[in-house]
């Protein structure tokens, strides 16, 4: 089951997802449901600052 999933999160990687789009063997349906399914993970994100002098 575990290799299921991680074959099916590679199809969704966002390098390969438009080519696959692109060339028909992903669909737009496919790609909403998968998304969807995924935990919103905002809360856990980390913010810096882009013009933080900080070395």
């Amino acid at each position: 089951m575990r290799l299921s999933r991680a074959l099916q999160e590679k199809l969704m990687d966002v390098r390969l997802r438009d080519k696959l789009l692109a060339e028909g063997k992903l669909t737009k349906e496919e790609v909403k449901k998968f998304l969807d399914g995924t935990a919103d993970e905002a809360k856990n994100a980390t913010y810096t600052d882009e013009n933080s002098d900080e070395d």
